[in-house]
Protein backbone atom coordinates (compact mmCIF):
# COMPACT_ATOMS: atom_id res chain seq x y z
CA UNK A 1 0.00 0.00 0.00
CA UNK A 2 1.17 3.55 -0.63
CA UNK A 3 2.07 5.85 1.61
CA UNK A 4 -0.11 9.34 1.68
CA UNK A 5 1.91 12.11 3.76
CA UNK A 6 0.39 14.79 4.91
CA UNK A 7 2.98 18.12 6.52
CA UNK A 8 1.19 20.01 9.25
CA UNK A 9 2.94 23.52 10.32
CA UNK A 10 2.55 25.49 13.31
CA UNK A 11 3.88 28.59 13.45
CA UNK A 12 4.30 29.01 16.85
CA UNK A 13 5.27 32.61 19.01
CA UNK A 14 8.63 30.98 19.82
CA UNK A 15 9.08 27.89 17.48
CA UNK A 16 7.87 26.57 14.18
CA UNK A 17 6.60 22.82 14.81
CA UNK A 18 6.32 20.41 11.69
CA UNK A 19 4.67 17.08 11.19
CA UNK A 20 4.53 14.59 8.85
CA UNK A 21 1.73 12.01 9.06
CA UNK A 22 0.82 8.81 7.15
CA UNK A 23 -3.15 9.09 6.87
CA UNK A 24 -3.62 5.42 5.30
CA UNK A 25 -1.48 4.02 7.88
CA UNK A 26 -2.45 6.08 10.56
CA UNK A 27 1.19 7.00 11.73
CA UNK A 28 3.48 9.84 12.53
CA UNK A 29 6.32 9.64 10.46
CA UNK A 30 8.22 12.89 11.72
CA UNK A 31 8.18 16.02 13.60
CA UNK A 32 10.84 18.87 13.65
CA UNK A 33 11.07 22.48 15.09
CA UNK A 34 13.32 25.54 14.57
CA UNK A 35 13.01 29.43 15.67
CA UNK A 36 10.11 31.62 14.13
CA UNK A 37 11.64 33.73 12.14
CA UNK A 38 9.12 36.79 13.09
CA UNK A 39 11.44 39.22 12.96
CA UNK A 40 12.66 38.45 9.28
CA UNK A 41 11.30 36.13 7.29
CA UNK A 42 8.83 33.84 8.29
CA UNK A 43 10.00 31.19 5.88
CA UNK A 44 13.11 30.87 7.08
CA UNK A 45 12.10 29.58 10.07
CA UNK A 46 10.18 27.66 8.68
CA UNK A 47 12.87 26.02 5.79
CA UNK A 48 15.18 24.97 8.86
CA UNK A 49 12.56 23.14 10.52
CA UNK A 50 11.38 21.84 6.56
CA UNK A 51 15.09 20.79 6.25
CA UNK A 52 15.38 19.04 9.60
CA UNK A 53 12.31 16.80 8.99
CA UNK A 54 12.96 16.06 5.70
CA UNK A 55 16.54 14.33 7.06
CA UNK A 56 14.75 12.49 9.35
CA UNK A 57 11.88 11.21 6.91
CA UNK A 58 13.17 11.60 3.38
CA UNK A 59 10.23 12.76 2.48
CA UNK A 60 10.13 15.63 -0.58
CA UNK A 61 6.89 15.79 -1.15
CA UNK A 62 3.38 15.93 0.47
CA UNK A 63 -0.15 15.45 -0.40
CA UNK A 64 -1.81 17.54 1.69
CA UNK A 65 -0.15 20.90 3.18
CA UNK A 66 -1.78 22.90 6.61
CA UNK A 67 -1.61 25.01 9.02
CA UNK A 68 -2.23 26.75 11.67
CA UNK A 69 -0.88 29.89 13.40
CA UNK A 70 0.00 32.17 16.93
CA UNK A 71 3.17 34.13 15.77
CA UNK A 72 3.26 37.79 16.47
CA UNK A 73 1.57 37.40 19.54
CA UNK A 74 -1.54 35.65 18.00
CA UNK A 75 -4.90 36.76 17.40
CA UNK A 76 -5.16 39.99 19.70
CA UNK A 77 -8.85 41.07 20.65
CA UNK A 78 -10.64 43.81 22.76
CA UNK A 79 -13.89 42.37 24.15
CA UNK A 80 -17.11 44.94 25.24
CA UNK A 81 -19.65 43.57 27.39
CA UNK A 82 -22.38 44.77 29.46
CA UNK A 83 -22.26 43.06 32.99
CA UNK A 84 -18.78 41.79 33.80
CA UNK A 85 -19.87 38.25 35.27
CA UNK A 86 -22.45 38.04 32.47
CA UNK A 87 -21.97 39.32 28.44
CA UNK A 88 -18.22 40.21 29.89
CA UNK A 89 -17.62 36.83 30.75
CA UNK A 90 -19.34 35.40 27.33
CA UNK A 91 -17.76 37.60 25.50
CA UNK A 92 -14.20 36.09 26.34
CA UNK A 93 -15.51 32.42 26.61
CA UNK A 94 -16.35 32.69 22.96
CA UNK A 95 -13.17 34.66 22.21
CA UNK A 96 -10.98 32.39 23.73
CA UNK A 97 -12.49 29.38 22.37
CA UNK A 98 -11.74 30.59 18.76
CA UNK A 99 -8.18 30.72 19.85
CA UNK A 100 -7.82 34.27 20.43
CA UNK A 101 -5.77 36.41 23.36
CA UNK A 102 -8.21 39.00 24.95
CA UNK A 103 -6.04 42.01 25.50
CA UNK A 104 -8.35 43.78 27.35
CA UNK A 105 -12.36 43.84 28.20
CA UNK A 106 -14.70 46.34 29.48
CA UNK A 107 -17.68 46.67 30.66
CA UNK A 108 -21.21 49.00 31.47
CA UNK A 109 -20.66 52.34 29.23
CA UNK A 110 -17.06 53.03 27.30
CA UNK A 111 -15.60 55.86 28.21
CA UNK A 112 -13.48 59.02 26.63
CA UNK A 113 -9.96 56.90 27.96
CA UNK A 114 -11.41 53.63 27.00
CA UNK A 115 -11.60 54.34 23.55
CA UNK A 116 -8.21 56.09 23.74
CA UNK A 117 -6.70 52.87 25.64
CA UNK A 118 -8.65 50.65 22.54
CA UNK A 119 -6.58 53.35 20.46
CA UNK A 120 -3.35 52.31 22.08
CA UNK A 121 -3.85 48.46 21.64
CA UNK A 122 -4.69 48.31 18.04
CA UNK A 123 -6.68 45.13 18.37
CA UNK A 124 -6.75 42.47 15.47
CA UNK A 125 -10.48 42.50 16.15
CA UNK A 126 -13.02 43.80 18.69
CA UNK A 127 -15.94 42.03 20.08
CA UNK A 128 -19.56 44.40 20.79
CA UNK A 129 -21.78 42.71 23.33
CA UNK A 130 -24.11 43.73 25.65
CA UNK A 131 -27.84 42.65 26.74
CA UNK A 132 -29.93 39.41 26.03
CA UNK A 133 -32.38 39.69 23.15
CA UNK A 134 -34.98 42.01 24.13
CA UNK A 135 -33.08 43.25 27.40
CA UNK A 136 -31.27 46.53 27.83
CA UNK A 137 -30.71 48.29 24.24
CA UNK A 138 -29.04 51.87 25.74
CA UNK A 139 -26.17 50.60 26.98
CA UNK A 140 -24.50 48.78 23.24
CA UNK A 141 -25.56 51.84 21.59
CA UNK A 142 -23.89 53.95 23.42
CA UNK A 143 -20.94 51.72 23.29
CA UNK A 144 -21.43 51.51 19.48
CA UNK A 145 -21.47 55.27 19.47
CA UNK A 146 -17.89 55.72 21.18
CA UNK A 147 -16.37 53.32 18.92
CA UNK A 148 -17.91 55.05 15.75
CA UNK A 149 -15.09 57.81 16.59
CA UNK A 150 -12.79 55.24 17.27
CA UNK A 151 -9.27 56.32 15.40
CA UNK A 152 -8.22 52.93 15.43
CA UNK A 153 -8.96 50.84 12.40
CA UNK A 154 -10.16 46.85 13.20
CA UNK A 155 -12.98 44.23 12.14
CA UNK A 156 -15.90 44.56 14.60
CA UNK A 157 -17.99 42.06 15.25
CA UNK A 158 -21.57 42.71 16.78
CA UNK A 159 -22.96 40.09 18.89
CA UNK A 160 -25.16 41.77 21.27
CA UNK A 161 -28.87 42.35 21.89
CA UNK A 162 -30.50 41.58 18.53
CA UNK A 163 -32.95 44.84 19.35
CA UNK A 164 -30.13 47.02 19.19
CA UNK A 165 -28.39 46.01 16.36
CA UNK A 166 -29.84 47.99 13.21
CA UNK A 167 -29.36 50.81 15.24
CA UNK A 168 -25.45 49.86 16.19
CA UNK A 169 -24.96 48.64 12.45
CA UNK A 170 -26.07 52.29 11.36
CA UNK A 171 -24.04 54.10 13.87
CA UNK A 172 -21.13 51.65 12.88
CA UNK A 173 -21.57 52.17 9.12
CA UNK A 174 -18.45 53.48 8.42
CA UNK A 175 -16.16 50.87 9.86
CA UNK A 176 -16.08 47.27 9.14
CA UNK A 177 -18.63 44.68 11.05
CA UNK A 178 -19.74 41.67 11.01
CA UNK A 179 -22.87 40.73 12.47
CA UNK A 180 -23.41 37.62 14.68
CA UNK A 181 -25.55 36.06 16.65
CA UNK A 182 -25.82 37.50 20.45
CA UNK A 183 -23.79 35.65 22.48
CA UNK A 184 -25.99 35.42 25.20
CA UNK A 185 -29.57 35.31 23.87
CA UNK A 186 -30.99 34.90 27.04
CA UNK A 187 -29.72 34.71 30.85
CA UNK A 188 -27.06 32.65 31.94
CA UNK A 189 -27.41 30.86 28.68
CA UNK A 190 -24.40 30.94 26.24
CA UNK A 191 -24.34 31.15 22.89
CA UNK A 192 -20.81 30.92 21.63
CA UNK A 193 -20.08 28.99 18.28
CA UNK A 194 -21.59 31.88 16.01
CA UNK A 195 -19.15 34.56 17.46
CA UNK A 196 -16.57 31.69 17.41
CA UNK A 197 -16.75 30.73 14.00
CA UNK A 198 -16.70 34.62 13.05
CA UNK A 199 -13.55 34.84 14.66
CA UNK A 200 -11.76 32.29 13.05
CA UNK A 201 -13.25 33.48 9.06
CA UNK A 202 -11.67 36.58 10.19
CA UNK A 203 -8.38 35.55 11.40
CA UNK A 204 -8.34 33.51 7.82
CA UNK A 205 -9.34 35.93 5.57
CA UNK A 206 -7.71 38.99 7.12
CA UNK A 207 -5.36 38.46 10.20
CA UNK A 208 -3.07 35.76 8.45
CA UNK A 209 -2.13 38.43 6.05
CA UNK A 210 -1.95 40.92 8.49
CA UNK A 211 0.62 38.85 10.55
CA UNK A 212 2.65 38.40 6.99
CA UNK A 213 1.91 34.96 7.10
CA UNK A 214 0.46 35.31 3.88
CA UNK A 215 4.34 34.76 2.55
CA UNK A 216 3.34 30.93 2.93
CA UNK A 217 0.27 30.46 1.05
CA UNK A 218 2.12 29.19 -2.24
CA UNK A 219 3.77 26.18 -0.15
CA UNK A 220 0.17 25.31 2.12
CA UNK A 221 -2.92 24.05 1.05
CA UNK A 222 -4.37 26.80 3.50
CA UNK A 223 -3.87 28.39 7.31
CA UNK A 224 -7.19 27.12 8.45
CA UNK A 225 -6.99 28.58 12.22
CA UNK A 226 -5.34 29.55 15.34
CA UNK A 227 -3.19 27.45 17.07
CA UNK A 228 -4.90 27.47 20.48
CA UNK A 229 -8.12 26.84 18.25
CA UNK A 230 -6.56 23.68 16.65
CA UNK A 231 -5.45 22.93 20.61
CA UNK A 232 -8.66 22.81 21.51
CA UNK A 233 -10.04 20.60 18.61
CA UNK A 234 -7.59 18.15 19.50
CA UNK A 235 -7.94 18.12 23.19
CA UNK A 236 -11.70 17.91 22.58
CA UNK A 237 -11.14 14.72 20.18
CA UNK A 238 -8.96 12.99 22.70
CA UNK A 239 -11.59 13.29 25.39
CA UNK A 240 -14.15 12.60 23.11
CA UNK A 241 -13.53 10.01 20.71
CA UNK A 242 -15.25 9.39 17.30
CA UNK A 243 -17.95 7.06 16.60
CA UNK A 244 -15.45 4.19 15.34
CA UNK A 245 -13.20 4.82 18.13
CA UNK A 246 -13.48 6.24 21.95
CA UNK A 247 -11.34 8.74 23.71
CA UNK A 248 -9.63 8.74 27.18
CA UNK A 249 -12.54 10.56 28.71
CA UNK A 250 -12.68 13.85 30.09
CA UNK A 251 -9.50 16.00 30.77
CA UNK A 252 -7.63 19.05 31.42
CA UNK A 253 -5.09 20.40 29.57
CA UNK A 254 -2.08 22.77 30.20
CA UNK A 255 -0.01 24.54 27.34
CA UNK A 256 2.87 26.53 28.89
CA UNK A 257 4.08 28.75 26.25
CA UNK A 258 6.87 31.62 25.67
CA UNK A 259 3.99 34.60 25.43
CA UNK A 260 0.52 32.82 27.89
CA UNK A 261 0.17 29.94 29.30
CA UNK A 262 -3.60 28.13 28.23
CA UNK A 263 -5.41 26.07 30.01
CA UNK A 264 -8.31 23.46 28.43
CA UNK A 265 -10.95 21.82 30.38
CA UNK A 266 -12.93 18.98 27.99
CA UNK A 267 -15.54 18.37 30.95
CA UNK A 268 -19.00 19.07 32.07
CA UNK A 269 -18.31 20.84 35.44
CA UNK A 270 -21.58 21.06 37.11
CA UNK A 271 -21.85 20.29 40.84
CA UNK A 272 -21.68 16.67 41.81
CA UNK A 273 -24.57 17.77 44.94
CA UNK A 274 -27.40 18.64 45.08
CA UNK A 275 -26.48 21.08 48.22
CA UNK A 276 -24.18 22.87 45.81
CA UNK A 277 -25.82 25.90 44.33
CA UNK A 278 -23.94 27.12 40.82
CA UNK A 279 -23.44 30.78 40.19
CA UNK A 280 -23.07 32.58 37.44
CA UNK A 281 -23.43 31.05 33.40
CA UNK A 282 -22.43 27.78 33.25
CA UNK A 283 -19.37 26.96 31.46
CA UNK A 284 -19.12 24.98 28.03
CA UNK A 285 -18.54 21.30 27.64
CA UNK A 286 -14.69 22.64 25.77
CA UNK A 287 -13.22 25.81 27.77
CA UNK A 288 -9.95 27.36 27.29
CA UNK A 289 -8.58 29.96 28.73
CA UNK A 290 -5.76 32.26 28.18
CA UNK A 291 -3.74 33.76 30.75
CA UNK A 292 -1.76 36.66 28.26
CA UNK A 293 0.06 37.77 31.23
CA UNK A 294 2.19 34.60 32.08
CA UNK A 295 4.50 32.60 29.90
CA UNK A 296 8.16 31.47 30.07
CA UNK A 297 9.86 34.06 27.99
CA UNK A 298 8.11 36.86 26.53
CA UNK A 299 5.21 36.78 29.72
CA UNK A 300 7.91 35.81 32.09
CA UNK A 301 7.78 39.10 34.06
CA UNK A 302 4.21 38.16 34.34
CA UNK A 303 5.22 34.91 36.58
CA UNK A 304 7.32 36.72 39.04
CA UNK A 305 4.67 39.31 39.30
CA UNK A 306 1.75 37.54 39.95
CA UNK A 307 3.92 34.61 42.47
CA UNK A 308 6.11 37.63 44.03
CA UNK A 309 10.27 36.95 43.97
CA UNK A 310 10.19 35.80 47.19
CA UNK A 311 8.32 33.17 46.85
CA UNK A 312 10.39 32.00 43.80
CA UNK A 313 13.34 32.35 45.59
CA UNK A 314 12.26 30.45 48.19
CA UNK A 315 10.82 27.74 45.63
CA UNK A 316 14.10 27.48 43.86
CA UNK A 317 16.52 28.03 46.88
CA UNK A 318 18.28 30.80 44.63
CA UNK A 319 18.95 34.20 45.98
CA UNK A 320 16.32 37.16 44.99
CA UNK A 321 18.63 38.58 43.06
CA UNK A 322 19.43 35.66 40.59
CA UNK A 323 15.56 35.11 40.09
CA UNK A 324 15.63 38.63 39.14
CA UNK A 325 18.17 38.87 36.81
CA UNK A 326 17.62 35.47 35.54
CA UNK A 327 13.79 36.38 34.51
CA UNK A 328 15.33 39.92 32.74
CA UNK A 329 17.17 37.74 30.67
CA UNK A 330 14.64 35.01 29.90
CA UNK A 331 12.61 38.02 28.87
CA UNK A 332 15.25 39.52 26.47
CA UNK A 333 16.48 36.36 25.39
CA UNK A 334 13.28 34.40 24.33
CA UNK A 335 15.31 32.07 22.29
CA UNK A 336 17.40 30.63 25.52
CA UNK A 337 17.49 27.33 26.53
CA UNK A 338 18.50 26.23 29.91
CA UNK A 339 22.22 25.17 29.66
CA UNK A 340 23.30 25.33 33.39
CA UNK A 341 21.81 23.85 36.58
CA UNK A 342 21.02 27.22 38.15
CA UNK A 343 18.97 27.92 34.56
CA UNK A 344 17.36 25.12 34.92
CA UNK A 345 16.12 25.39 38.19
CA UNK A 346 14.26 28.58 37.88
CA UNK A 347 12.89 27.13 34.38
CA UNK A 348 11.35 24.27 36.51
CA UNK A 349 9.86 27.11 39.37
CA UNK A 350 8.65 29.51 36.75
CA UNK A 351 6.76 26.60 34.94
CA UNK A 352 5.67 25.42 38.35
CA UNK A 353 4.48 28.73 39.59
CA UNK A 354 3.12 29.61 36.06
CA UNK A 355 0.88 26.23 35.78
CA UNK A 356 -0.45 27.04 39.13
CA UNK A 357 -1.49 30.49 38.84
CA UNK A 358 -2.90 29.75 35.24
CA UNK A 359 -5.08 26.54 36.72
CA UNK A 360 -6.51 28.81 39.96
CA UNK A 361 -7.96 31.19 36.89
CA UNK A 362 -9.03 28.71 34.91
CA UNK A 363 -11.04 26.12 37.58
CA UNK A 364 -14.29 26.34 39.26
CA UNK A 365 -14.43 27.58 43.05
CA UNK A 366 -16.36 26.41 45.86
CA UNK A 367 -17.45 28.69 48.81
CA UNK A 368 -20.06 28.42 51.87
CA UNK A 369 -22.76 30.43 52.15
CA UNK A 370 -25.16 30.86 54.35
CA UNK A 371 -29.01 29.96 54.08
CA UNK A 372 -32.14 30.64 55.87
CA UNK A 373 -32.33 26.51 55.73
CA UNK A 374 -28.57 26.36 56.93
CA UNK A 375 -24.70 25.81 55.59
CA UNK A 376 -25.02 24.93 52.00
CA UNK A 377 -22.50 25.49 48.67
CA UNK A 378 -22.00 27.80 46.15
CA UNK A 379 -20.05 27.06 43.10
CA UNK A 380 -18.42 29.19 40.67
CA UNK A 381 -17.34 27.52 37.22
CA UNK A 382 -16.32 24.32 36.27
CA UNK A 383 -15.74 21.14 38.98
CA UNK A 384 -12.85 19.33 37.47
CA UNK A 385 -12.13 17.00 40.70
CA UNK A 386 -13.22 14.27 38.83
CA UNK A 387 -11.07 14.93 35.92
CA UNK A 388 -8.85 11.73 36.20
CA UNK A 389 -6.59 12.98 32.71
CA UNK A 390 -4.26 15.82 32.54
CA UNK A 391 -2.22 16.53 28.67
CA UNK A 392 1.06 18.78 29.67
CA UNK A 393 2.09 20.33 26.04
CA UNK A 394 5.14 23.18 25.72
CA UNK A 395 8.71 22.85 25.94
CA UNK A 396 8.86 23.92 30.12
CA UNK A 397 6.44 21.15 30.57
CA UNK A 398 7.67 18.42 28.21
CA UNK A 399 11.39 18.63 29.64
CA UNK A 400 10.09 19.58 33.24
CA UNK A 401 13.03 17.37 35.03
CA UNK A 402 10.92 17.60 38.22
CA UNK A 403 7.64 16.60 36.73
CA UNK A 404 6.58 15.20 40.16
CA UNK A 405 6.39 19.01 41.89
CA UNK A 406 4.74 20.01 38.83
CA UNK A 407 1.78 17.51 39.15
CA UNK A 408 1.46 18.19 42.69
CA UNK A 409 0.67 22.15 41.92
CA UNK A 410 -1.70 21.01 39.05
CA UNK A 411 -3.69 18.44 41.68
CA UNK A 412 -6.28 19.44 43.99
CA UNK A 413 -4.60 18.24 47.46
CA UNK A 414 -4.90 20.48 50.42
CA UNK A 415 -6.53 23.69 48.30
CA UNK A 416 -10.24 22.24 48.44
CA UNK A 417 -11.37 26.01 47.45
CA UNK A 418 -10.18 25.37 44.15
CA UNK A 419 -11.66 23.06 42.08
CA UNK A 420 -8.67 20.86 40.53
CA UNK A 421 -8.00 17.23 39.70
CA UNK A 422 -7.37 15.52 42.94
CA UNK A 423 -5.79 12.30 41.08
CA UNK A 424 -4.78 11.65 37.33
CA UNK A 425 -3.30 9.79 34.67
CA UNK A 426 -0.21 12.13 32.75
CA UNK A 427 0.24 12.61 29.38
CA UNK A 428 3.25 14.53 27.85
CA UNK A 429 2.70 15.88 23.98
CA UNK A 430 6.68 15.45 23.97
CA UNK A 431 6.54 15.70 20.03
CA UNK A 432 4.64 18.82 20.11
CA UNK A 433 2.06 17.02 17.63
CA UNK A 434 -1.37 18.49 19.56
CA UNK A 435 -1.59 21.48 17.43
CA UNK A 436 -1.03 19.62 14.31
CA UNK A 437 -3.74 16.34 15.29
CA UNK A 438 -5.76 19.87 15.69
CA UNK A 439 -5.24 20.70 12.05
CA UNK A 440 -5.68 16.58 10.89
CA UNK A 441 -8.93 16.49 12.38
CA UNK A 442 -10.48 18.50 10.45
CA UNK A 443 -10.17 15.90 7.59
CA UNK A 444 -8.88 12.65 9.37
CA UNK A 445 -9.98 12.62 12.92
CA UNK A 446 -9.58 8.68 12.93
CA UNK A 447 -6.26 9.08 12.05
CA UNK A 448 -5.44 12.39 13.93
CA UNK A 449 -7.42 10.31 17.23
CA UNK A 450 -5.31 7.21 16.83
CA UNK A 451 -1.84 8.61 16.99
CA UNK A 452 -2.58 11.05 19.77
CA UNK A 453 -3.45 7.80 21.38
CA UNK A 454 -0.38 6.16 20.49
CA UNK A 455 2.17 8.79 21.01
CA UNK A 456 1.49 10.89 23.99
CA UNK A 457 3.55 9.66 26.48
CA UNK A 458 2.42 8.23 29.61
CA UNK A 459 3.85 8.81 33.18
CA UNK A 460 2.43 7.35 35.87
CA UNK A 461 2.63 9.91 38.64
CA UNK A 462 2.39 8.12 42.50
CA UNK A 463 1.81 10.79 45.39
Amino acid sequence: MSMYPVLLIDFGSTYTKVTAVDTKESVLLGTAVSYTTIETDINDGLKKALDALESKTGIKEYQEKYACSSAAGGLRMVAVGLVPSLTEKAARLACFGAGAKVIKSYAYGLTAADINEIEGIRPDILLLAGGTDGGNRKNIIQNAEMLADCLATFPIIYAGNRNAADVCLEILKYREVYLCENVMQAFDKLNINPVQEQIRDLFLKQIVHAKGLSKVDQLISGIMMPTPAAMLVAMELLATGIQAESGIGELLGVDLGGATTDIYSIAKGMPKKESVIYKGIPEPFAKRTVEGDIGMRYSVHGISEAVGVSQLAAMSGLSEEKIVAGVCYLSENPETLPVDAEMRILDEVLAQAAVRVALHRHVGTMEEVYTPIGLAYAQTGKDLTDVKNVILTGGALVHQANLDSLIKKILGGGEGHYLKPTTATVYQDRQYILAAMGLLAKHYPKTALTIMKKELNRYEFTK
